[in-house]
């Protein structure tokens, strides 16, 4: 008796369905065409962009991957960064306050919602910031670069 005969058609039918190899696959920068707006990408890649400067290309990654990856704290973050770098803080502080939602001790969130409140001329949001990193990390980074956004701005 030979090993297929011995397994279920369904067995084989299952085991067909979660190989990789029926998966479809994609050249490296190309999408299924699901979204129009959307590259398909690694969060490591959008996070390259960003730093790059090259905002509107890591917004359009990071909205498929938070579409893939709606809880990835990490990618709504900096959807909210590059959003708020293009100038658009409506759609950033819906982006922080998801990344703030799944992880509510974010640090980079924390800074990056603060200094986005400073954009808006809200000091006394952009200071409960501080406050809750000083809290969660004492003297860290996220935490002396929002205090010198803060006093850049006059607002310390």
């Amino acid at each position: 008796m030979s090993l297929f005969n011995s397994v279920s058609a369904a067995t084989v039918i299952a085991l067909m369905a979660m190989s990789p190899l029926t998966a479809p696959a994609f050249a490296a920068g190309s999408d299924d065409g699901s979204s129009a707006t959307a590259s398909v990408g690694t969060y490591a890649e959008a996070k390259g962009l960003v730093y790059k400067q090259k905002y509107t290309e890591a917004r359009a990654m990071l909205e498929g991957i938070t579409r893939a990856e709606p809880r990835n704290a990490d990618a709504w973050n900096m959807l909210g960064f590059s959003s708020r770098k293009m100038g658009d803080l409506k759609f950033a502080s819906k982006a922080y306050a998801k990344a703030l939602k799944l992880n509510p001790g974010h640090l980079g969130a924390l800074e990056y919602q603060g200094e986005m409140f400073i954009q808006m001329g809200d000091g006394a949001k952009a200071k409960a910031n501080l406050v809750t990193l000083q809290g969660l990390c004492g003297n860290c980074e996220e935490m002396r670069d929002l205090q010198k956004a803060l006093k850049a701005a006059g607002m310390s």
